[in-house]
């Protein structure tokens, strides 16, 4: 991986902080960028010494979403495989054994926003905002956002956010159940490490328990988000809709 895009890891006491620095691009998560973070949260499930996680990202920003500069699929299947090898991540978070918090700061956009409602805990800064906006690329919500949101904040406002694009700011998020708790801004991993001292001071086995209980459904919601996905990656709305964002421009879908 390049020093462009990175992973940094830090130990503080128990609890590991995974920070998302990809600055040329917003901490985007970049193909290199996710499987830094798969490998970084494999070893610490299996590391006795690491009780909690923390995902934050660099330069007050969390996470401006997918790195659509890479997302050249050619067929189908291409796409179908390209959402399994996400998955391992998505699969890693929400059904590993260590609780995590998502310290989020600034933008949690797309990829961004799904990243952080697969964690256990969403700490946000009061001025930090959230907006799905895979619509304008001419996709589906995908990362498993289309199993954490509804969870998180009624089937209804997730339509919302995901077939309008509203952009939620953290203050409304913490009142519809998208964000747990607020801090002030520039705080969010200051508290996001408070709130995982506490559950690395928990017992460990009831909360890998009811993190497997929780995601119950998630294995069938992730197989049809595969295939799905797969699909749109072939549309003619997604090729449009990429070539408009990588030149600055309003899409013109055709449907």
């Amino acid at each position: 991986m390049s020093d462009a895009a990175r992973v940094r890891e830090d130990m503080d006491g128990n609890v590991l902080v995974l920070t998302i620095d990809y600055p040329q691009r917003k901490n985007a998560i970049a193909p290199a960028v996710r499987a830094a973070l798969e490998d970084a949260l494999e070893r610490a499930h299996a590391d006795k010494a690491v009780r909690a996680i923390v995902i934050t990202g660099a330069a007050g920003t969390f996470c401006a979403g997918g790195d659509i500069s890479s997302m050249d699929v050619g067929t189908a299947l291409d796409g179908r495989e390209r959402m399994r090898r996400t998955h391992r991540l998505v699969r890693l978070m929400a059904r590993g054994a260590k609780p995590i918090v998502a310290a989020v700061e600034g933008w949690a956009a797309g990829a961004g926003m799904a990243v952080a409602c697969a964690c256990d805990t969403i700490v946000a800064a009061e001025d930090a905002r959230f907006v799905a906006g895979f619509g304008k690329i001419g996709l589906m919500a995908d990362m498993g956002l289309p199993y954490f949101l509804p969870r998180r904040v009624s089937v209804g406002r997730a339509r919302r956010i995901l077939f309008y694009h509203e952009v939620t700011g953290a203050i409304e998020g913490e009142q519809i159940g998208l964000v747990d708790y607020l801090a002030p801004p520039g705080k969010a991993l200051e508290v996001a490490l408070d709130k995982a001292r506490t559950l690395a001071a928990s017992a460990a086995g009831p909360i890998e328990l009811t993190k497997k209980i929780l995601s119950e459904g998630l294995d069938e919601a992730l197989a049809d988000e595969a295939t799905f996905q797969g699909l749109l990656f072939t549309t003619s709305d997604f090729q449009e809709g990429r070539s408009a964002f990588l030149e600055k421009r309003t899409p013109k879908f055709g449907g």
